[in-house]
């Protein structure tokens, strides 16, 4: 079935609609991956987003059950220059097509994404739809839609009640879930036991469970919406002299936003798995997937030390604080997809707890 890409500037793209039909209105926005399209669709990070792959042939191995960063597809819309309909790999279970059918995400295929994506780089990410009715009816709704960063997305992807995982290890660790990625909680579960909390989870109720140490997970939307603000950041400053505490991705700015410093949107975002981050005289290779940062200057007016810099736009890339047992990363160490270059990040943590 024909369908459009519709974009808030008037852009229309020509596609054939495959996945879930129905019209979905999102920010597009891209990524640069080669592989891990089905990690990517399931991150939570990207629920209130129409991702583009900028690689051209999507679902070449189709998808399979471990992959999955959680139960299903979180994106708002999927576009590719072309899905494979013949998928080969001794592990698919279902093609590309029809895992966005049973997740309920629709996607567009025949979209010259080399294009669209040096657009969505060169003008900054926008909002979008697709559908396979009138574009111009279409555009009327696009330019009427509020930014979904407006919204608490968190509160769509959060747990909605206290999960834990006792795994006989001698420290326990409280993670805040603000749309946690599967293999974060693998990676964590490996040296700890974890309970896994709402992102408005209270102060007492962090105590109550006696933990060594807080994690603060990834997650969607604008880190400084006042709900935010009002929950995690501010539960979080009440805790911050009493547990050791480490933030992925959206935990970063969370935690960078307790102590007083700023974020700001990035024109495009950073979304892929080869960004270079440099750390203590060397080069880590990072997978990453965030639309915001966090300012330098005033983190360190806060008092933390910025001890990771992406080398390509030489933004944070992580922060610890100068005296409390306190950092976070913008990107993703436990990878999937991308590079495991940064994965002992955890076991600093681990470290941290111990020495506690």
């Amino acid at each position: 079935m024909k369908g459009y890409l519709v974009l808030e500037d008037g852009t229309v793209c020509d596609g054939v609609l495959f996945g879930f039909l129905e019209d979905r209105i999102g920010e597009v926005v891209f990524s640069t991956g080669m592989t891990g399209y089905q990690e990517s669709l399931t991150d939570p990070s990207y629920c209130g987003q129409i991702l583009v792959s900028s690689y051209p042939l999507i679902g070449n191995y189709g998808t399979n059950i471990q992959d999955n960063q959680s139960k299903t597809a979180q994106v708002w819309g999927y576009v590719v220059k072309e899905q494979s309909r013949f998928p080969s790999h001794r592990d698919c279970v279902q093609t590309i097509d029809e895992f966005l059918r049973a997740s309920k995400v629709p996607g567009i295929s025949g979209i010259d994404t080399r294009s669209l994506i040096r657009k969505l780089r060169d003008v900054g990410t926008m909002m979008g739809g697709i559908t396979a009715g009138d574009p111009a009816a279409m555009l009327e709704k696009v330019k009427k839609s509020r930014n979904p960063d407006q919204t608490n997305l968190v509160a769509s992807v959060s747990t909605d009640k206290a999960v834990r995982f006792d795994e006989k290890k001698s420290k326990t660790v409280a993670v805040f879930d603000c749309g946690v990625k599967e293999s974060i909680l693998v990676e964590l579960r490996k040296r700890f036991n974890v309970i896994q909390l709402p992102f408005d989870a209270k102060p007492e109720t962090v105590r109550g469970f006696e933990p060594d140490g807080i994690f603060i997970t990834n997650g969607p939307g604008n880190p400084a919406h006042p709900e935010m603000l009002s929950t995690t950041v501010s539960t979080l400053a009440k805790l911050k002299e009493e547990y050791p505490m480490m933030g992925i991705c959206l935990g970063n700015q969370l935690v960078s936003l307790m102590f007083g410093a700023k974020t700001y949107k990035l024109k495009f975002g950073h979304r892929g798995i080869n960004q270079p981050v440099k750390f203590e005289g060397r080069v880590l290779i990072t997978s990453q997937n965030h639309g915001f940062a966090v300012d330098r200057e005033s983190a360190e007016d806060a008092e933390l030390e910025v001890c990771f810099i992406n080398l390509n736009d030489l933004t944070v890339e992580g922060i610890r604080h100068k005296e409390l047992p306190i950092f976070s990363v913008q990107f993703h160490p436990e990878a999937h997809a991308g590079p495991c270059d940064s994965r002992f990040l955890f076991d600093r943590f681990k470290t941290m707890l111990e020495g506690d």
